[in-house]
């Protein structure tokens, strides 16, 4: 937790950018009857039987010191999902960046794994050595600031029924273009000293050592 911590209270560095990165998933729903569009003295309305179309993954990079947000909608969340989002984060969004730090949690396809079952070994190893990773710890996932943007995609882009992944593509990149016109920084106070008071239980208890009496024969 403290690694994470730490990591927050770094100043800005361009070519240290610090980046939080998650996943989140969304149900695909289709209509069964046409909704009633709105008219005058009418609300929209729509029926409550739908059809389930299945769920896609959304891959989401913030960068809290900036505002920048990057998000990719696939079918699913695997380790090539993964691994592409990342080298387009490295090669695309942050060109220039000496090393990208990122914040994520410990899901399995994080891993250098992942970019050696899609890339040679050479282009594996060079985007695993821009990296600088800090996991969040188990259960500590709220530690990961990319679950701050992803609650306000859901709210803002994904109210309502999405009937397939082209839909929810053009709806997400619409949020991001507008999101990033107008960047919103994360202001994040919470710090290792505080994580020291107020979780003090789950640190650990050590017992001041009481030192022995040298006898004197």
């Amino acid at each position: 937790m403290e690694d994470v911590l730490e990591v927050y209270v770094q100043p800005y560095n361009p070519s240290r950018p610090q980046v939080c990165v998650d996943e989140g998933s969304t149900q695909l729903v289709s209509e069964k009857r046409e909704p009633l569009e709105m008219e005058p003295g009418k609300v929209k309305r729509v029926d409550y039987e739908y059809e389930r179309e299945g769920f896609c993954s959304i891959f989401l990079a913030c960068e809290p010191l900036t505002g920048q947000t990057v998000a990719h909608v696939n079918e699913r969340r695997t380790k090539a999902d993964f691994a592409h989002f990342i080298k387009y984060l490295l090669d695309e969004v942050y060109p220039e960046a000496e090393k990208l730090v990122v914040v994520m949690d410990n899901l399995n396809t994080h891993s250098p794994g992942s970019f050696y079952s899609v890339f040679p070994p050479e282009e594996a190893m060079r985007l695993w050595k821009k990296l600088e990773i800090h996991y969040t710890p188990l259960h500590g996932s709220w530690l990961n600031m990319a679950e701050i943007e992803l609650s306000v995609l859901g709210r803002q882009a994904l109210s309502g029924r999405v009937k397939d992944l082209p839909s929810l593509q053009e709806r997400v990149a619409a949020w991001q273009s507008r999101r990033n016109a107008h960047p919103v920084t994360i202001d994040w106070r919470f710090t290792a000293q505080d994580a020291r008071i107020k979780l003090k239980r789950l640190y650990p208890v050590i017992e001041p050592s009481v030192p022995t009496e040298k006898r004197v024969e």
